[in-house]
């Protein structure tokens, strides 16, 4: 069950959950998605996050890959994605489409990488040139 919207945690911490909620959907098509909140009263926040239709994406077509980049860490850090930690040869160069700011960075080669708060990540999907 996902616990975004209980006000447990930060905006961050609740991207964080529902990037892995989606990548385990991804990975098994199995993940259905429990809200652990009352969604008549979720604040703009939380409705922006569960409300993001790029998240919400199923099996992925076109060699593309998904991947989430998390800073479990208290201070901010970079986190790196190696071509090779992620199953893509290091000759592929990839658009990478950053699924929360809606937004995409083109001809990535060998990694990417993120400068992240503590608890904070980005989710982007990768699409081979």
């Amino acid at each position: 069950m996902l616990e975004v919207g209980n006000g447990n945690m930060t905006t961050e911490e609740y991207r964080c959950h529902f990037s892995l909620w989606s990548l385990a959907k991804l990975i098994t098509l199995q993940a259905p998605l429990i809200l652990g909140c009352d969604i008549r009263s979720v604040d703009n926040d939380t409705f922006e996050l569960v409300s993001n239709k790029e998240v919400w994406s199923g099996p992925l077509s076109g060699n593309r890959v998904a991947v989430v980049l998390i800073n479990r860490g208290l201070s901010t850090a970079t986190v790196t994605a190696e071509w090779s930690d992620i199953g893509l040869n290091s000759s592929v160069i990839v658009d990478a489409r950053d699924l929360w700011q809606h937004s995409t960075t083109t001809t990535i080669q060998y990694q990417v990488n993120a400068t992240l708060d503590s608890h904070a990540c980005k989710m982007y999907v990768l699409t081979p040139q």
